[in-house]
């Protein structure tokens, strides 16, 4: 199946089996949720990959018992930073450092320039900030997600305090901010699968500036 076809292939499921999905599949889409844009590289959120039952029906009231968050084989929730500190900045550029075998301190100009933009913001400019990336990193999760022919469903509907609670986040420096439920679609329960996907057309979507 090619990228187009399974992008007509996915769709929001509502309804998701228990099967467990592989292993190996699980893996090539977080490495790819890995590898997404990220502005600056920062990659300012965590992304905790929940297969645990029991923890996953405490989500499940958290996310107003929408089944998929408990019956998916793996929900993924994305976590961004509550806010940007020099902490952050330093071990980015150690990062930078180790990955590029040169010294941090040649790092020190693009550290100012991180700091100058950063630092200067309050936590929560910096927190809407990280919340936007972490929506990249969910657009490269759902063509990953399909790219494997695995079910994946975003969701915001969900209440993040109780969220963050259940996973204390808050003592990790993180706010929720997406969930992910990761599993294979039940077509036979979900009024939705067989649904033709309602978009746009190209001439009312495209603005093609020539």
């Amino acid at each position: 199946m090619q990228l187009i076809e399974k992008l007509n292939w996915r769709y929001a499921t509502k309804t998701m089996k228990t099967d467990r999905v592989p292993q190996s599949k699980i893996d090539n889409i977080i490495h790819a949720i890995r590898l997404t844009a990220s502005s600056y590289g920062l990659q300012p959120y965590k992304l905790l990959v929940i297969e645990n039952k029991e923890l996953r029906e405490a989500l499940k009231g958290a996310a107003y018992n929408q089944s998929q968050v408990a019956d998916a084989s793996h929900l993924f929730v994305f976590a961004a930073y509550d806010n940007i500190t020099e902490f952050h900045i330093d071990n980015y550029m150690a990062l930078h450092a180790e990955v590029k075998g040169i010294d941090v301190a040649h790092m020190a100009p693009f550290k100012q320039m991180l700091a100058g933009s950063l630092l200067a913001r309050t936590a929560e400019q910096n927190f809407n900030w990280a919340s936007r990336q972490v929506y990249i990193a969910l657009g490269t999760a759902l063509i990953a997600a399909a790219a494997e022919e695995v079910d994946a469903t975003p969701m915001e509907g969900f209440n993040p305090s109780k969220v963050d609670e259940v996973l204390n986040l808050k003592e990790q420096g993180l706010r929720s901010v997406l969930l992910l439920p990761i599993g294979y679609r039940d077509a036979a329960n979900d009024k939705t699968a067989h649904a033709p996907k309602v978009r746009k057309k190209h001439a009312d979507f495209v603005v093609e500036v020539k």
